[in-house]
């Protein structure tokens, strides 16, 4: 049986990806991850230091779903398509979810510096990311960001289709 963190950090892990941030409350979290109170505040003084526990550790996942969807990808063009097909796979197992990051993103107030800097710690990765596979940061940050649009687009309209378009794009972008 999972500990009384790990069901908190997967209780809140499912509400804020079904309810969002701001509409899920500690009560909430507590009653459903059958923890008591105590228990929640002896492992995250406030809702805010849960949440940055969750973006870690949903970075953490991300990341190495991500390296190991593409690990097996030699060809430099190879691997960076595969990357737009991660997140096919993504949307398809997540129910189009969208980006964990950018759904906190858009419900905390811009001065929550410590909230802030782990989701901009997460998406500089994914930039770091594209830079690292193809030594061009013109080329590589045209490519993270029509992965980023890729990932909104694709969670606004429940669709892979612009992903898919978007492959085509990358294909001809890179020589």
């Amino acid at each position: 049986m999972a500990s009384p963190r790990e069901r908190i950090l997967e209780t809140a892990s499912t509400l804020f990806g079904k309810q969002g941030y701001n509409s899920t409350g500690i009560n909430q979290i507590i009653s459903e991850a059958k923890v008591a109170k105590a228990s929640f505040y002896q492992y995250f003084k406030s809702k805010d230091d849960l949440c940055i526990e969750y973006l870690n550790v949903r970075h953490q996942y991300w990341f190495n779903k991500l390296n190991h969807f593409c690990e097996q990808e030699e060809n430099l063009k190879v691997k960076i398509l595969s990357s737009f097909d991660f997140l096919i796979h993504m949307n398809q197992e997540e129910n189009f979810q969208g980006c964990s990051f950018l759904n906190i993103l858009s419900e905390i107030p811009m001065d929550n510096a410590k909230i802030l800097n782990v989701i901009q710690h997460h998406k500089t990765e994914l930039r770091k990311y594209f830079t690292e596979l193809l030594k061009n940061d013109t080329l590589s940050d045209h490519i993270y960001l029509l992965f980023e649009s890729c990932i909104i687009e694709s969670q606004l309209f429940k669709s892979n289709e612009l992903i898919e378009k978007t492959k085509k794009i990358v294909n001809n972008l890179i020589s």
